[in-house]
């Protein structure tokens, strides 16, 4: 959490609504509309500690449990200012009923936080290996190119190298959702293995491997792969992808084959076995193996 965006904006906003009321009680009061009693003054104080706690949680600490006194907080300067409400003799009305409403959607903010940020993650870990008859190098090189992942990881869209052992990601999720990501290689030794994790404030926090092993009696290479990340949804997400064809285990099975034959043919064999998934539908058109038409074999020769 200590990337999460919304917790750190809530930890500023928290620190900005915390000073002003200790450094200057009786301006706060008359913003609010509430008047300048010395008890409105003492409250304006109590108010001020507590969103600075909250600032310092929010801020400092990486747990949940700061948003949720911050939702605790809204509550009580809600019934504060809804007893101010009731109470209000008509001078600065609006200002006050301003206020109850900016503290109203203010909740609804950190109750949000709250809630998503409280949820146990659910981390997927999914391996898989098929032999490609070509030697170590060759293929350790054709994985190290991470823009070549696309062109058979069908649920890629697009990895963009920076040169700097980092990358930037973009993958489609289910229900037609795009999730976005940088990652860092950590490992790479030619020839033999690759690793990378997320970085940063990842949509969807992963990290990975794929090794390089010499395959029995000379038949080329065995590549591992290992994948862990939290599955977007948490259980949920995954029984629903299941539904749609889309389960991680059989997508990354399927991902080494279309490699295996990319590797092995240059392209993704189009036939009714060729491995389907979501984009494999649109990009790896499947039909029963037969000869090429006319227009094919014409458009395959302009080519």
């Amino acid at each position: 959490m200590a990337d999460d965006k919304l917790m750190r904006g809530l930890g500023w906003l928290s620190l900005s609504l915390g000073i002003p009321p200790l450094l200057m009680p009786h301006e706060s009061g008359k913003a609010l509309g509430v008047g300048d009693a010395p008890r409105h003054r003492a409250t304006a104080a109590v108010v001020g500690v507590q969103e600075l706690v909250a600032a310092a949680g929010l801020l400092g600490q990486e747990g949940p449990a700061w948003l949720w006194y911050r939702a605790g907080g809204d509550l009580v300067h809600l019934g504060m200012l809804g007893r101010a409400l009731k109470n209000h003799d008509g001078r600065g009305l609006e200002r006050t009923a301003a206020a109850f409403a900016a503290v109203l959607g203010i909740t609804g903010v950190d109750v949000y936080a709250a809630v998503t940020r409280s949820r146990r993650k659910v981390e997927m870990e999914t391996t898989a290996t098929t032999t490609v008859g070509l030697p170590e190098q060759e293929v350790y090189e054709m994985w190290r190119h991470l823009d070549n992942l696309p062109k058979f990881m069908t649920h890629l869209e697009e990895v963009r190298p920076d040169g700097n052992g980092r990358s930037h990601w973009r993958a489609g999720a289910p229900f037609g959702r795009t999730v976005e990501w940088d990652a860092e290689i950590t490992e790479d030794v030619p020839g033999q293995r690759i690793a990378w994790h997320s970085v940063g404030s990842a949509d969807i926090r992963n990290e990975g491997s794929v090794q390089f092993v010499p395959a029995p009696g000379g038949r080329g290479t065995e590549v591992h792969v290992k994948l862990r990340y939290e599955m977007p949804g948490g259980k949920l997400g995954e029984t629903v992808a299941r539904y749609f064809g889309e389960d991680p285990h059989q997508q990354l099975d399927d991902d080494l084959r279309r490699f295996k034959q990319v590797a092995e043919t240059g392209e993704v064999v189009r036939s009714e076995g060729a491995p389907g998934g979501k984009r494999a539908r649109r990009e790896f058109p499947q039909h029963p193996a037969r000869p090429w038409s006319h227009d094919e074999l014409a458009q395959e020769v302009q080519a």
